[in-house]
């Protein structure tokens, strides 16, 4: 069974990685990884393959940056020929990125088996390009694979057949539980210290990268006034992405940043690097999806910048409070997680490290 696995960004490369390993373990199942070079920034790439063992790529399709409408033709066009020629039984996409969707669709005019790993998640936000990505991905899959109750509940009210859902956990919290003993041997805390004086027990940890937040200077600024407000608190340590970084450049909103003399900025650090910064901090402000689910499992208080998620499991029983990007509700729910008045987090079912086994394995019974 010949299954060609595709990565393209760097949420996809923690939800990759466990799946590759255990591959490994069948060889009635031949997998090729193919990355189509969507996130090409060294350490948002090559550095993330190193760190979490993922094979090199058969194939690199080296996209690179576009719109979301190039980016997205680029990729199909690059793809096709590789399906013609290797004639898999399958394609395997993770997450919902645009080369999530672009080689689904691909794979199925080919008349090939999609299967979508972390499907049926919905923000409801149409605004959103990933929740786009979502909804026509899992349209068009064979087999889907759900990290959480609220996938299987979605997809069976959109009409999708019950014996295509499969759930299972998560396979990002593999990867994470994999390397949390190999993540406290990062030097990243000593790191800081040595460049800004932060300790290395009582410090908060920010990311941004959503256009929702970066785009608008308006609802950057918004935030900005939170933010101006915990530094004076707390140090936050900010591993700016380039995204985020050139929209700044040059304008007053770098200005304001520049002038928090506690808020200190990183470039893009490695996975190992970034779990023991988020597994060390005293809480988490991210727009990120992944990363609240990340929290969730370290148990450490993550304040959502955002108005909804497509992961309402973290804020039912984890430990993730969504709270938008007004500026006072940040500030309520951050004096909530410094005051202790912060609810006890629990993991949800099956995230306990398992998941890329049991996707496998049904992967082997179906023989497709």
């Amino acid at each position: 069974m010949k299954i060609i696995n595709i990565v393209g960004a760097r949420p996809n490369f923690m939800k990759i990685a466990p799946l590759m390993a255990e591959y490994s373990k069948h060889p009635e199942i031949d997998p090729i990884l193919v990355h189509t070079g969507q996130h090409y920034d060294e350490k948002m790439s090559d550095l993330f393959f190193r760190q979490l063992g993922i094979p090199e790529p058969d194939i690199n399709l080296g996209i690179g940056s576009a719109s979301h409408a190039v980016q997205t033709a680029e990729i199909m066009k690059a793809f096709e020929p590789i399906c013609l020629e290797h004639k898999p039984d399958a394609v395997l996409v993770v997450g919902d990125v645009n080369s999530t969707i672009a080689c689904g669709l691909v794979a199925v005019k080919l008349g090939i088996k999609l299967i979508h790993v972390e499907a049926g998640l919905r923000s409801g936000d149409r605004a959103m390009p990933e929740e786009i990505n979502r909804v026509l991905t899992d349209s068009i899959s064979d087999l889907l694979f759900c990290t959480e109750q609220s996938g299987v509940d979605n997809l069976l009210a959109e009409g999708v057949s019950k014996d295509k859902i499969h759930m299972v956990g998560h396979v990002m919290i593999d990867t994470l539980l994999k390397n949390l003993e190999k993540s406290q041997q990062s030097n990243i805390l000593s790191e800081i210290q040595s460049q800004f004086g932060v300790n290395g027990d009582s410090f908060a940890v920010l990311t941004m990268h959503r256009p929702s937040n970066v785009d608008d200077p308006v609802v950057f600024s918004r935030i900005l006034d939170a933010l101006e407000v915990i530094q004076n608190d707390m140090p936050i340590i900010f591993p700016m992405h380039p995204r985020t970084r050139k929209n700044i450049t040059g304008t007053n909103l770098g200005n304001r940043i520049d002038g928090m003399t506690n808020l200190h900025l990183l470039d893009p650090i490695g996975y190992l690097d970034f779990l023991k910064l988020t597994s060390s901090a005293k809480l988490v402000l991210t727009d990120s999806g992944g990363i609240q689910e990340e929290t969730t499992v370290l148990k450490i208080p993550c304040i959502t910048l955002r108005e909804n998620t497509e992961r309402p499991i973290t804020a039912e029983m984890g430990s993730n409070q969504v709270v938008g990007t007004d500026t006072q509700k940040i500030l309520h729910a951050y004096q909530n997680a410094t005051s202790g008045n912060w609810r006890d987090p629990q993991v949800p079912p099956l995230w306990d490290g398992k998941a890329s086994e049991r996707i496998v394995k049904i992967l082997s019974d179906n023989q497709l």
